[in-house]
């Protein structure tokens, strides 16, 4: 089980954060958001896997352009 823990915690680690983003601003659970990927995968054969890896891509793409300034001067 040791493995199991070790192989969740580096999905957690570097899962691009989409799912606690969506979670966030949906006001619900990260786990719930996961899960509702994990089925969707399987019973779609994959596609939403496709559609989590563009939203990951999209969510850092977005983080790049808009980046946060603290002040007016750091222009």
């Amino acid at each position: 089980m040791k493995w199991f823990e070790n192989l969740k915690y580096f999905f957690e680690r570097n899962g691009f954060e989409v799912s606690s983003r969506f979670a966030d601003r949906l006001g619900m659970t990260a786990k719930n958001i996961r899960l509702f990927f994990i089925y969707l995968t399987f019973a779609t054969f994959g596609i939403w896997f496709a559609v989590y890896l563009t939203l990951a891509f999209l969510l850092r793409l977005k983080d790049l352009v808009y980046t946060k300034r603290s002040s007016v001067f750091d222009l």
